[in-house]
């Protein structure tokens, strides 16, 4: 069984993600012992969003075009409004998002982040949930919505909110040591 220690997790992200959403699963994702790196659209260090304003910079190891799939045991999107919504349009990541759900790793989202798996087409006919205001997306995309702090579908994890991420990250790295997930055809 595959052990998180021994683990390497990719987080995507741009600048305006959800400040704790990027930040707690990377902290405590290392603290389990696994290998993170944050990738980005350029490569470069993004910023944060917080309350009612920009927050704190994360530093990147990678752009995400030169993201390998096969080296990594899931993928992570943090949430905010900012950040999917500028992910979801950019092809390299959509085509990263299918990588990792074709190889049936783990793919976590958290609040508005399912809107990037939506445009990746790997939500039909699964159990999630997201932030409310993106739950009709889900929803009119296939997906059967419901309101928990976070669910796992087949490899695929949705929290709601920050104040799920502890479920979340347990949740990941229960994922992680099933191992590869046969995930559902879209």
């Amino acid at each position: 069984m595959p052990n998180i220690a021994d683990s390497k997790v990719l987080i995507i992200s741009t600048d305006g993600f959800e400040q704790s959403e990027l930040e707690f699963p990377r902290d405590q994702l290392r603290s389990k012992g696994a290998e993170v790196h944050v990738a980005t659209l350029d490569g470069k260090s993004i910023k944060g969003w917080e309350g009612s304003d920009w927050g704190r910079e994360a530093e990147a190891q990678l752009k995400i075009a030169d993201a390998d799939p096969t080296q990594y045991d899931a993928l992570v999107i943090p949430g905010g409004q900012i950040n999917p919504d500028l992910l979801r349009v950019e092809e390299p990541v959509i085509a990263l998002v299918r990588a990792f759900a074709k190889q049936g790793k783990v793919i976590a989202a958290v609040c508005h982040a399912p809107w990037v798996l939506i445009e990746a087409d790997i939500v039909a006919g699964r159990e999630m949930t997201a932030y409310p205001s993106i739950r009709t997306d889900l929803k009119n995309a296939g997906a059967r919505v419901v309101d928990q702090s976070v669910v796992a579908d087949s490899g695929i994890v949705t929290s709601r909110n920050p104040d799920d991420l502890k479920d979340f990250v347990s949740k990941i790295v229960e994922e992680i040591e099933e191992g590869r997930h046969n995930q559902k055809a879209a």
